[in-house]
């Protein structure tokens, strides 16, 4: 009796690492065409992000890549910056649309979450994400269920840690973006 109990227990580790092997090998082999598919997502976002902009034109800021945002006659209307941060239950992945000179948050796109569905995977609706437009991108946002000022977001009943981890992915990502923006025109200069 106790040989079949070893026997079967050996037999599941190898078909896990078997599994486990198999999973690994699509996940390298597919990595290209995921973040492909990011990429067309982000390029395809950006005239929904950014008032009066048609395209988009990669940056590179150093350790981050940005969108320049660009009108039907090439003029620079606003920039696209990509965010990511943790959220109640797992990574979440942003878009943020921001005015020409960045002080303004134009638009929000979720690109990626695994929040609790019903609840926090409401991030991902328009309804929520619209609360952000218009909202200054040089003060710390928060989320709150009775916002009493410019600087708060509506968070979403039932999902106050889901909504704060969008905040708080979006206070991160502006202000590094500043930082950015501030050592270009920096180098710019010199």
């Amino acid at each position: 009796m106790k040989n079949s109990y070893l026997g079967q227990a050996w037999l599941v580790l190898a078909i896990s690492l078997l599994f486990g092997a198999l999973l690994a090998g699509v996940e390298v082999g597919l990595a290209g065409k995921i973040a492909a598919n990011k990429l067309n997502e982000t390029l395809e976002q950006i005239p929904n992000l950014v008032p009066g902009a048609v395209k988009g034109e990669e940056v590179d800021l150093g350790d981050r890549v940005a969108y320049k945002a660009l009108d039907a006659d090439g003029k620079h209307v606003g920039w696209v910056i990509k965010a990511a941060g943790t959220g109640f239950a797992d990574r979440i992945e942003l878009l943020l649309g921001l005015n020409a000179d960045a002080t303004l948050i134009t638009g929000l796109y979720v690109l990626d979450q695994k929040e609790t569905p019903a609840l926090g995977d409401n991030i991902k609706k328009a309804n929520f994400r619209d609360r952000f437009n218009g909202k200054p991108a040089d003060v710390a946002l928060s989320a709150s269920q009775a916002p009493e000022g410019p600087d708060q977001i509506q968070a979403i009943s039932g999902a106050t840690i889901s909504s704060q981890s969008v905040c708080d992915i979006v206070n991160g990502a502006t202000a590094q973006f500043a930082e950015a923006l501030a050592a270009m025109s920096e180098e710019g200069e010199e």
